[in-house]
């Protein structure tokens, strides 16, 4: 699993280097295997400064090159060789100096000092695909008549410098499988490391209905695999290609952006863990969202334009007709976001862990959705998680949220109840860890203390640690926080 650290900062105020957050997330349980530095213009531009052409004239031995002395802030005229057709007197370019490496989409090139048909050059000037700008190689970049010799590129773009975590996820731990919930758990470590922050959660309270326009209904018949199911709607989307944040945030993490809408759903689970699928509304026949099982020797073609036989009991996601999507694993190529897409009909879920893994398993399918889906998402964030897309599709479509938010939620699924013994806990750890401080490691992981006696703690696990049900797995909580490598050492 790919975390950026940048992307973590948007939900904990983060003052500790890079280094030290993987070595506290490694020491939690979340081990991290690599950190790969990031930018967002790989290169990040370095050594790429503004110029300024002074002089620009004919190469004695090549038609199709010319000799420019150009100014980069310095005491010297540079001499650089330049085969660009537009390259002239006067401009401000971008100049590559001797020493630098670039990047292009056809790799990487190191500018020397060289001689060019027996004259000397000492860097290069840049066309914006050669440095990662953009796909032009027509002739060089050139500036605008603002820019400043000497000062380097990167001031003039947007540059983002990341570091990325990869972390070699358990499969018991889904509750991690987002930045959010890493976040969470960093949250806790600080906290036993005498550090307090706050945990910044994305808010909804700007959410509203912009109009009733576009009604979808909704029926889950299967209500043991789809135990709750949200949808909502959104017209008059435009869909385009995504902001430049949004862009470099899925870009850092090694997915490719697709469209405005669907690089939402993807941003929303990778910060909430929460999975979305976007139905284009208006394909929806009948108006009305069916969750059930497959019918008997039912044929469906997902995205990937493969015709797959259904087993009746494969979840789909079904309009009047047929079915739109495997839910929870993967979308059909029919009902999907295309650029003409106007109306959009959002879905936000809780599948069954069981079917889903089975239904994946079976057609050989494995998503980013399934993933977290087999291992269990937070049934609490349906809802919220479903809002919150809504917001940023809206916003950046410039569409208007059309329906309110319909919530099939039958049989509220209850957050656990454990009792922790304080003398189980220190039988187990091997030693006696003060009480209060096991009050503090369960109320920084959001354990919640309902009562509190002599021999121990009443306890409610929050509904995104589907992993701890016993009592045994509350003092594992507790071992991993307060840190494996203190147990014992005041006898060392």
């Amino acid at each position: 699993m790919k975390i950026s650290y940048n992307w973590l900062k948007q939900y904990i105020n983060l003052k500790l280097e890079p280094e030290k957050i993987s070595e506290l997330l490694t020491n939690l349980g979340l081990e991290v295997e690599g950190v790969q530095k990031y930018s967002s213009i790989k290169g990040g531009l370095e050594g790429i400064v503004v110029g300024h052409v002074k002089d620009c004239t004919k190469h004695p031995n090549a038609d199709k090159l010319k000799i420019t002395s150009v100014d980069i802030g310095s005491n010297k005229l540079l001499k650089i060789v330049c085969g660009a057709p537009n390259v002239d007197k006067g401009q401000k370019v971008a100049v590559a100096t001797v020493g630098t490496t670039i990047y292009s989409s056809n790799g990487s090139l190191k500018i020397k000092k060289v001689k060019i048909r027996g004259e000397e050059s000492n860097g290069m000037l840049c066309a914006e695909d050669e440095i990662g700008l953009g796909s032009s190689n027509d002739g060089i970049l050139v500036l605008k008549p603002t820019s400043i010799p000497g000062e380097p590129l990167k001031t003039y773009y947007d540059v983002e410098n990341d570091y990325i975590f990869e972390i070699g996820l358990t499969p018991n731990r889904s509750d991690a499988m987002s930045h959010y919930g890493t976040a969470r758990d960093i949250k806790a470590g600080l906290t036993q490391m005498g550090i307090n922050v706050e945990l910044m959660s994305p808010s909804v309270s700007k959410f509203h209905v912009d109009n009733r326009s576009l009604k979808i209904d909704i029926e889950v018949i299967d209500k043991v695999k789809a135990p709750r199911y949200c949808g909502i709607t959104i017209s008059g989307v435009k869909v385009n290609s995504s902001p430049t944040w949004l862009i470099n945030r899925l870009n850092a993490i090694g997915l490719s952006p697709i469209n405005n809408i669907v690089d939402v759903t993807n941003y929303v689970l990778h910060s909430l863990g929460q999975p979305l699928h976007a139905f284009d509304a208006d394909k929806i026949v009948g108006q009305k969202v069916t969750i059930r099982n497959a019918k008997k020797a039912e044929k469906f073609i997902t995205l990937d334009g493969i015709e797959r036989k259904l087993d009746t009991d494969d979840l789909m996601i079904c309009n009047d007709d047929e079915p739109m999507c495997i839910a929870g694993v993967f979308g059909g190529l029919n009902s999907g976001i295309e650029n003409s897409t106007k109306n959009i009909f959002l879905e936000s879920a809780y599948f069954d862990p069981v079917s889903v893994r089975k239904t994946s398993k079976r057609h050989g399918l494995s998503t980013d959705a399934s993933f977290r889906f087999e291992r269990g998402v937070d049934p609490n964030i349906t809802k919220y998680a479903l809002k919150y897309a809504a917001m940023l599709i809206a916003e950046l479509s410039s569409g208007e949220i059309s329906s309110d938010p319909r919530d099939e939620y039958a049989t509220k699924i209850e957050d656990k109840q454990v009792f922790l013994s304080f003398k189980n806990t220190n039988n187990l750890i091997g030693e006696e860890i003060p009480k209060e401080t096991i009050k503090r490691i369960l109320s920084s992981l959001e354990i919640k203390v309902n009562n509190v006696t002599e021999s121990g703690l009443g306890l409610t696990i929050p509904s995104y640690r589907n992993d701890v049900n016993r009592e045994v797995d509350v003092i594992e909580e507790i071992l991993r926080v307060y840190g494996y490598n203190n147990i014992g050492t005041q006898n060392k």
